[in-house]
């Protein structure tokens, strides 16, 4: 923790109070919660911050779309429209904000909404036939209880060794943990021993009910762009550039790096919406590699001939058929 952070300590224990208090209010019943006779999951941390919920979704949906009609609720954030949203492949991102559309332009099929009223949305997506809700970034969304609850914590940024903002970048304290089914660590290195996973364990100190798994970033060999597919290799070009707008770019870059592409890397803050100056300085750029969540906000602008994304998935490295038996058995034993 930065020593400059450590002075905001105070404040961090009243914003640990007021979050307790909240959760009690929930936990006991005095506040009311929506609860639901059919599969709703609920992805989410406990830290802010990137720790791989857009991939975990789309694992989950992955794993469930053949057998069942799966939905996904997410927020929206940033977009520009109100309210329910049911969003179409052919949509944008101020429509939907760009998770959202990710997951539509991923899984065609797959019914994807957005809604700050959660209860609502749930709703909406019922009326559409959906069986299987999956509810991304919503594990502090106490108005709704989903059945099932799937926590993340990056390697290397574990929620057990953290404090609560603004002295830490935990949105509610430790304790919180406590309501998930399954912790996932992610973004570990392909060589994590199993010793190191054990001594992680120790660290997270779940509950006799909870399972601990671990997941890595699989990375593609292939880019894709608006028009066509090129290989990883083609990015390696003068004035070519790397654009990234997400909480954490560090493990892209590190993963780009390895591949031999050492490229300008132009920063922005998560979710960015670009202006029209920012986007007249990159057009400069030959050639723009980016993340997924980046390319959905980017694709329709005037750099869409020259950008690539890198596509990116979640795989369970220990005990993925556990994992997996988990989430079917819940599913099926919940499905109405």
């Amino acid at each position: 923790m930065p020593n400059l952070r450590k002075l905001l300590y105070p404040f961090s224990v009243l914003y640990k109070g007021l979050t307790d208090l909240r959760n009690i209010g929930y936990d006991y019943g005095y506040f009311e919660v929506a609860r639901y006779d059919f599969p709703v999951i609920a992805v989410g941390n406990l830290n802010t911050g990137g720790t791989g919920k857009s991939p975990m979704i789309e694992y989950l949906v992955g794993l469930l779309i053949e057998e069942h009609k799966v939905a996904t609720l997410s927020r929206g954030y940033k977009r520009e429209s109100k309210g329910f949203q049911l969003i179409g492949s052919d949509d944008n991102a101020a429509k939907s904000g760009d998770e959202p559309l990710q997951f539509k332009n991923k899984y065609p099929e797959l019914l994807v909404a957005v809604d700050a009223d959660r209860r609502n949305g749930i709703a909406k997506l019922r009326n559409e036939q959906a069986e299987v809700i999956l509810l991304d970034d919503a594990f502090q969304h106490r108005k709704v209880e989903a059945g099932y609850y799937i926590l993340l914590t990056s390697y290397g940024d574990l929620y057990s060794q953290d404090l609560v903002l603004p002295a830490g970048n935990l949105r509610e304290s430790r304790k919180g943990a406590e309501r998930a089914d399954v912790i996932v660590v992610t973004k570990c290195p392909p060589e994590i021993t199993s010793v190191e996973m054990e001594k992680i364990r120790e660290k997270l100190k779940a509950n006799d009910k909870q399972k601990v798994f671990f997941s890595k970033i699989e990375y593609s060999n292939k880019i894709y762009g608006k028009y066509d597919i090129k290989n990883l290799n083609d990015m390696k070009q003068e004035n070519y550039a790397i654009v990234t707008g997400i909480a954490n770019p560090a493990p892209f870059i590190d993963h780009l790096k390895k591949a031999g592409l050492e490229l300008p890397h132009l920063k922005f803050p998560d979710h960015h919406i670009f202006t029209e100056n920012e986007l007249s300085q990159l057009d400069k750029y030959e050639g723009i590699l980016t993340t997924e969540k980046d390319f959905m906000r980017l694709k329709d602008s005037r750099l869409k001939g020259k950008l690539y994304y890198l596509p990116i998935k979640t795989e369970i490295i220990d005990n993925a058929e556990q994992f997996d038996s988990a989430i079917k058995d819940y599913v099926n034993k919940n499905e109405v």
